[in-house]
């Protein structure tokens, strides 16, 4: 049964994935949004920032309130993907509700489905996690190229915004589209520096805080900011050079903490299909249950231990 929800899940992500549109599609998509909102009948809409709890007023009063909501809003953000927090912990405590309900028909153990239901409700903050490693990997790697712009651009003897907003056009994204909305947070009357520590909430990288500190310790401070910002793009493309090495280093203990997560499972899988009869004993006895509880619970601390060795902070 776990194999199978396994299977079901990895079907379904891997069509969800094929199926996701394309970066022009979702860019041309935004752009006819973007005129449909300018368009003269839009007059009667609000001119407030949707704060991306949901889409009604009154739902976003009641998520407000529930534990979890912020961070979930959070992660939301810092992904990059169009979603609000409603439809992903309704569909997170709905997936949780329905597999734990239809897995206790077939597990002999209450919590085993529950296990296997929270499983299921932790798919759509999974996505979310992927996304936001996925963006954050992507951003240190065009950030050097943009503070190279920024001081170039200082050099010529652009001001710091209209060069904030040069690299918004000119950088691809995420670095591009957040820089894009740092220029009009900060047009719109924001102050620079809450401006920027909103970039540095939507992208908590360490070269992305070297980035900030930088610019508001020369806006306080004064100084040669172009200066500035040739040493923290040197900086950050030597971090890119020991990650890159580090990457490398632990190579073996990553693919090792792989093996030992899925091994189990895949070994389960085929010994069940081989003779059902010889694991069946693990679900309908006692001491069978107990094991499953203890070994997934040293699995877990397992992983917890690999991932601290190879987790080499930069």
């Amino acid at each position: 049964m776990l194999l199978f929800i396994f299977l079901m899940l990895l079907c379904f992500g891997i069509v969800f994935y094929v199926l996701r549109p394309t970066k022009t599609e979702s860019a041309v998509q935004q752009h006819l949004e973007n005129i449909q909102e300018s368009r003269p009948e839009a007059i009667n809409r609000t001119i407030l920032r949707s704060e991306g709890y949901s889409q009604n007023a009154e739902v976003t009063e009641f998520i407000r309130e529930l534990p979890g909501a912020q961070e979930t809003l959070s992660l939301i953000r810092q992904s990059g993907v169009n979603w609000t927090v409603a439809p992903v912990m309704g569909a997170s405590l709905l997936a949780t509700a329905l597999t734990a309900w239809i897995a206790s028909y077939f597990l002999p153990g209450i919590l085993l489905a529950i296990i296997v239901g929270v499983v299921a409700g932790a798919v759509p903050y999974a996505y979310l996690l992927i996304m936001r490693e996925l963006r954050f990997r992507k951003c240190d790697e065009l950030l050097p190229e943009a503070i190279d712009l920024m001081a170039r651009g200082l050099r010529a003897g652009h001001a710091l915004t209209a060069v904030i907003e040069m690299v918004g056009s000119e950088i691809p994204d995420p670095i591009g589209s957040e820089f894009t909305r740092l220029h009009e947070e900060h047009s719109l009357g924001l102050q620079l520096r809450d401006a920027t520590m909103n970039l540095v909430d939507r992208l908590p990288r360490d070269d992305v805080r070297f980035l900030a500190t930088a610019i508001l310790l020369q806006k306080e401070t004064g100084g040669n900011l172009a200066v500035i910002l040739d040493k923290t793009s040197a900086v950050a493309r030597e971090r890119a050079r020991l990650r890159g090495q580090l990457k490398i280093y632990t190579a073996q203990g990553r693919i090792t903490g792989w093996i030992l997560c899925f091994m189990p499972f895949i070994m389960f899988g085929l010994l069940s299909a081989l003779n059902w009869n010889f694991e069946k004993l693990l679900f309908t006895e006692h001491i069978g249950r107990v094991l499953i509880y203890i070994g997934l619970t040293l699995m877990g601390f397992g992983v917890f231990v690999i991932r601290k060795i190879i987790d080499v902070k930069v």
